[in-house]
């Protein structure tokens, strides 16, 4: 009889099932292999360490023996961590869609012995309910099937084989211009909520890319209803209960379109690309709220996230004691007993009730009291610190301990990002730790880089979504540090990336390896998910190194990704904010040159950092230093003795520069 084999996997969710009564196999040669021998439909679950879903699922079904005897007699049983193999995810997410349900976690998906997919579904109860049928019922039904039936089977994984196949396939176009970009953001601005930010109505998720794409047009056209969709958004969130006042971070994403009642796990993704928005607009706005979010978000990186004192865990878990929320919410009487005298000030900014205001508990937040005021806030602070001692008393939610490389490499850059801005230079050291830990810790026996690290081992193939974000880091840390050695490693990373994921026929990339051998269909695409398109990103990479280098190779890399799917932009833009702001970037990229003497440039680099623009590429260089080869500001020196700025839109250069207030006059204007 087959065992569990989950116990010597390292990925956290596949421990939380090593002593499930269900016979796991992890997604390998030899499960893959004893499907084939023995003829038997696999059932594939995916999910991650913290989804409140997959727990539910996991009490309600995997752990009662006879839902798993059920399962183990007829399945080969796979467990599939989505953030250890997003690659996989991605297809089996891809295949559901196509038999017209909706993706999400857990994913539960049905496969032939040789893997592919001929029906599925997310959570199943139980006992049949929320217009869902019991998970039992689903289980005998779909064995029956594929015993009794193999020509439905058959016509099933036909036509979703026949949908797969779409899923490498580019839609080609002739590019993508600004004037395109514009139009796009003046439709999306239209699907603001007027009252509360963000896209859409409920469930409400950050989505971060879609709000930047609003912010760049604001910063290309100066029309209003960009600048005030952005801040209506971050508004909303950074006072919302999305937000974790107390301890800092943000959650995944708002089960109600007002931002109050969040699903409570925090990712490391979200909150890195959150931490780069609200830093670029702050840079514009000044406002006191975006700062201090940056900031308390960057210590509850820093102070619970860290791994090895280097890199970041993935992710925290929605729930703790079995119950979603609980480490977080309130009751009114927790308040008064721990403030005292100080409560009724600090409930009524918090919103705390004798009623709650989610499941007679409190979520805090600020919704209804958003105003700023540094009076009250000193006040508010000491009350939040003596509140979050006794939150750590409690007992934590679950820690996701991987390292991921991807998400890793967007904490790098916005840890880089937000150390210049606000002359943090912990934060830039912070971020060259964990690259360091990445680049050397993530690295598989045959050299090559790995997705990902747990408990001492370096496991799973790097995805194209690695090297991007890698590159990009390590370009910010270039910008951060001036150390040239980060150049090098970005071109390493892009090498990576060409070298096992570049599709020569169609242009694009590929976002397994091509050489990886256990997936049904390859996937290459440029849509955004939950994170940017990896696709998107290498757009930016190879514009900035174009724009550092000179070397055209770079740009006409990056016009062969964006040409690749622009096609699909004109067929629906919707899911392509990260690839049209990837693709402004590398239409009119704004380099900046501070060259001179060592005592000026400082001031003038500062003056570059004060000034919120997305599309910046700074370089500093000292005096008998050169730019590349066709670089625009190749030929320009500063005045002899002094310190000067290019500011360089295209071909065209400004006159010197050596006055900072000057400089940030002219950088307003772009």
């Amino acid at each position: 009889m087959a065992q569990n084999r989950l116990a010597a996997e390292t990925s956290p969710y596949l421990r939380q099932h090593r002593d499930n009564p269900v016979a796991w196999e992890p997604w390998d040669e030899a499960a893959l292999a004893r499907a084939r021998q023995e003829g038997r439909p696999i059932l594939l679950s995916v999910g991650y360490a913290a989804c409140h879903w997959c727990h539910v699922m996991a009490h309600e079904s995997f752990e009662d023996p006879e839902t798993a005897a059920l399962m183990n007699a007829l399945y080969v049983n796979i467990k599939v961590d989505r953030e250890e193999r997003p690659d996989i995810d991605q297809i089996y997410q891809h295949a559901l869609a196509l038999t017209g349900e909706s993706g999400g976690w857990p994913l539960t998906m049905f496969l032939t012995p040789e893997g592919e997919p001929f029906w599925g579904g997310t959570y199943f109860p139980p006992t049949a309910r929320y217009g869902r049928p019991a998970f039992r019922e689903v289980l005998t039904a779909v064995a029956n099937t594929f015993a009794r039936d193999p020509e439905k089977v058959a016509k099933n994984v036909t036509a979703l084989r026949e949908g797969l196949g779409q899923l490498s396939r580019t839609q080609p176009g002739s590019g993508i211009a600004l004037a395109t970009i514009d139009q796009v953001a003046r439709r999306l601005v239209r699907e603001i909520d007027p009252f509360h930010g963000g896209i859409g109505d409920a469930p409400k998720f950050p989505q971060p890319f879609v709000i930047q794409l609003l912010w760049r047009a604001w910063r290309r056209q100066r029309e209003q209803p960009f600048r005030n969709a952005v801040l209506l958004t971050l508004d909303n969130m950074c006072q919302g209960g999305i937000y974790d006042h107390l301890g800092g971070g943000f959650s995944r994403y708002s089960v109600d379109a007002a931002w109050l009642v969040p699903h409570f796990e925090k990712m490391l993704y979200d909150n890195a690309q959150l931490l780069e928005l609200l830093t670029l607009v702050w840079q514009e706005t000044r406002r006191p709220l975006y700062a201090t979010r940056v900031r308390e978000t960057i210590a509850w990186m820093l102070r619970e996230m860290r791994v090895e004192d280097a890199a970041f865990a993935a992710a925290l878990d929605a729930d703790s004691e079995g119950v979603e929320g609980k480490f977080y919410v309130w009751s009114e009487d927790e308040i008064d007993r721990a403030l005292g005298g100080d409560a009724p000030r600090f409930k009524a900014v918090y919103d705390v009730t004798p009623e709650g205001n989610w499941e007679e508990h409190t979520i805090l937040n600020r919704r209804r009291s958003m105003e700023w005021d540094e009076g009250d806030e000193a006040f508010l602070s000491a009350c939040r610190t003596r509140l979050l001692a006794l939150r750590a008393e409690r007992i934590r939610p679950g820690r996701d301990d991987k390292v991921l490389a991807d998400w890793n490499g967007m904490a790098v850059a916005a840890l880089a990002v937000a150390g210049q801005v606000f002359d943090e230079p912990e934060w830039i050291a912070a971020a060259r730790r964990a690259y360091g830990f990445v680049t050397e810790r993530l690295v598989g026996p045959d050299g090559r880089r790995t997705h990902s690290w747990c408990a001492g081992q370096a496991r799973h193939p790097a995805t194209l979504d690695d090297h991007a974000h890698l590159a990009r880091a390590a370009l910010a840390l270039l910008e951060a540090t001036g150390d040239a050695g980060y150049l090098a490693r970005a071109r390493s990373h892009v090498a990576d990336a060409d070298r096992h994921h570049w599709d020569a026929a169609e242009a694009g990339y590929f976002f397994a390896a091509t050489d990886t051998r256990d997936l049904v269909a390859p996937v290459k695409h440029a849509n955004d998910h939950a994170v940017p398109s990896g696709n998107a990103v290498m757009v930016e990479v190879l514009a900035r190194l174009h724009a550092l280098t000179g070397e055209p190779s770079f740009r006409s890399r990056a016009e062969a990704v964006v040409g690749a799917f622009s096609g699909g932009v004109a067929r629906n833009f919707f899911p392509f904010a990260s690839l049209l702001n990837a693709a402004a970037f590398l239409e009119r990229p704004l380099q900046i040159v501070v060259t001179g003497e060592t005592a000026g440039r400082a001031e003038l680099r500062r003056a570059v950092l004060d000034v919120s623009l997305p599309d910046r590429v700074l370089t500093e260089i000292a005096p008998g230093d050169h730019l590349p080869e066709g670089h625009p500001a190749q030929s320009k020196e500063a005045p002899a003795g002094t310190a000067a700025a290019f500011v360089c839109a295209g071909p065209v250069c400004s006159l010197p520069i050596s006055d900072a207030d000057d400089l940030r006059r002219e950088l307003e204007r772009q």
